[in-house]
């Protein structure tokens, strides 16, 4: 069996590490004067080589050979996640007392050492205070913050970074030729732009679509996005110029997800485009597409198109809406360079996730005033007075007096019957929630919301705005959004979410 391309690929000299020239320069110098210090701290994203580095200067400090299967006693590894106790700290400081074997300096390499408790830093703290002169530790790790100030006062901090698109393309192309991979360039952008900067996943893709295509046959960007599930790039770019020109993207959209594509890659995907070249139209987009995910991600995919530019044949307050970071009232104009565009849109990618973390993390709003205390005006004369009840329910929750208004009524003594106009809003009403704040509001009446895809609605009734039914062509398209939705929506708070 062969050896896997990131690890057959991982350098073994500083010399040879790539992408990361802002942390070799200097332990490079130190390696050559011999001065080296008794801590040292990497941090950064996973997969971007702080191990890797980690090992090599822990070679080269005792002029050791660096092969990736060797072991010296002098160099001593640990896994931080699983010696996370103050008893390992302590024997780790009663076997450092102990003077090297071979080298001059006895390496403690400790992996995602901020998972140490609080009792294990301390017990670490006193070691770095005061080492001896032959232990040198190498600490990585991808959460710097988790670390105490204490510690890492004591020891010299290096950051790495995830490598650039032009460096893993260079890196992975050179790769593909050594082992005889054909690969087309789109592809290979593929693999650069899902691998994320980091070496090790770009490598591991690599290594993965290696086998699609028989040896000397060329890999293409269709067999990958084949092989990964992911939307072809093609579609991608075809669906934003489509929306450029204000044209409806729903059935594209749509093909894309029963082509196998999940709706939060292809959100992804299309949010990777607009970066690449924003313009005025899709900076108020990119703020939705953050907010598909998880739980009827396929729906809030659909729309957030629909909001940012496309419009159902319905009255626009009472189309399902995603409760989504909205963009600042300034758009850039049409002629701004292309590089003050793309600043003005990762500012607003930027406010997008802290807004969304915020909504995530604030205590939810105290509850609106209960709705018998909002009731006294809406029976006239032991009557349900209809205008005076919708207005009620919109001074509670706008959103669903909107949508009730919409609705059709009918009224026996002391039942209201609602008929909302599509499945959509049966799904509104009929919310735990929004059916308490119907009935609550009118007391003494029985209300009920009827389904008007299994029950005909009656003849006499009424329209508090004495509109007209929608049209089958009109009443077909919302009911497929309702059935791409399904499960329950409700309106709150102004908004309508799923």
């Amino acid at each position: 069996m062969g050896k896997a391309l990131y690890r057959k690929y991982r350098p073994v000299s500083l010399a040879t590490v790539v992408g990361q020239e802002g942390v070799v320069k200097p332990l490079s110098e130190a390696i050559s004067s011999g001065n080296f210090a008794h801590a040292y701290i990497f941090t950064g994203p996973r997969g971007c080589g702080k191990t890797s580095v980690a090992r090599i200067f822990a070679h080269e400090i005792n002029g050791f050979s660096y092969e990736l299967e060797d072991s010296y006693v002098d160099i001593i590894e640990i896994d931080g996640a699983s010696n996370t106790g103050v008893e390992n700290i302590r024997d780790l400081r009663e076997k450092a007392m102990i003077a090297p074997s071979e080298g001059k300096y006895k390496v403690y390499i400790i992996d995602e050492f901020h998972m140490l408790s609080k009792s294990a830093f301390n017990a670490l703290l006193k070691i770095m205070e005061e080492p001896p002169e032959h232990v040198i530790f190498l600490l990585a790790t991808t959460n710097l913050e988790k670390v105490p100030v204490t510690i890492t006062s004591r020891a010299q901090v290096f950051n790495f970074k995830l490598a650039d698109n032009e460096t893993m393309f260079k890196h992975l192309s050179m790769v593909a030729e050594k082992e005889g991979i054909k690969i087309s360039d789109d592809a290979l952008s593929i693999i650069v732009s899902r691998g994320g900067g980091s070496f090790r996943d770009s490598l591991s893709l690599l290594d993965q679509i290696s086998n699609l295509k028989a040896h000397g046959e060329e890999i293409s960007s269709a067999d990958i996005e084949s092989a990964l599930g992911l939307p072809e790039e093609t579609k991608i770019k075809q669906i934003l110029t489509d929306f450029e020109a204000g044209k409806t993207v729903t059935e594209p959209l749509k093909d894309l997800l029963n082509s196998g594509a999940s709706a939060e890659t292809i959100a992804e995907n299309i949010i990777g485009k607009i970066v690449e070249k924003p313009t005025a139209r899709t900076l108020n987009l990119v703020s939705k597409l953050f907010e598909v995910q998880y739980p009827f991600a396929e729906a809030k995919l659909l729309v957030a198109f629909l909001e940012s530019g496309e419009k159902l044949p319905v009255a626009p307050q009472v189309v399902p809406r995603v409760a989504v970071a909205q963009a600042g009232p300034s758009q850039p104009s049409t002629n701004e360079e292309p590089n003050a565009k793309k600043a003005e849109l990762l500012k607003r990618i930027e406010k997008s996730k802290k807004e969304a973390e915020r909504r995530r993390e604030e205590p939810p709003k105290p509850k609106e005033p209960e709705a018998a205390e909002l009731t006294s005006s809406v029976i006239q004369a032991g009557k349900l007075d209809l205008k005076a009840y919708i207005e009620e329910i919109k001074d509670i929750n706008g959103m669903l007096g909107a949508t009730v208004e919409e609705s059709r009524f009918k009224i026996e003594d002391k039942s209201v019957y609602i008929y909302p106009k599509s499945k959509t809003y049966v799904n509104i009403l009929k919310s735990r929630d929004n059916l308490s704040v119907l009935r609550e509001t009118a007391p003494g009446y029985q209300v009920m919301v009827v389904d008007v895809s299994e029950e005909k609605v009656p003849e006499d009734a009424i329209s508090p705005l004495g509109k007209k039914s929608l049209s089958e062509k009109e009443q077909k398209q919302i009911n497929n959004l309702s059935d791409i939705m399904g499960g329950e929506v409700k309106a709150v708070d102004g908004q309508e979410v799923f």
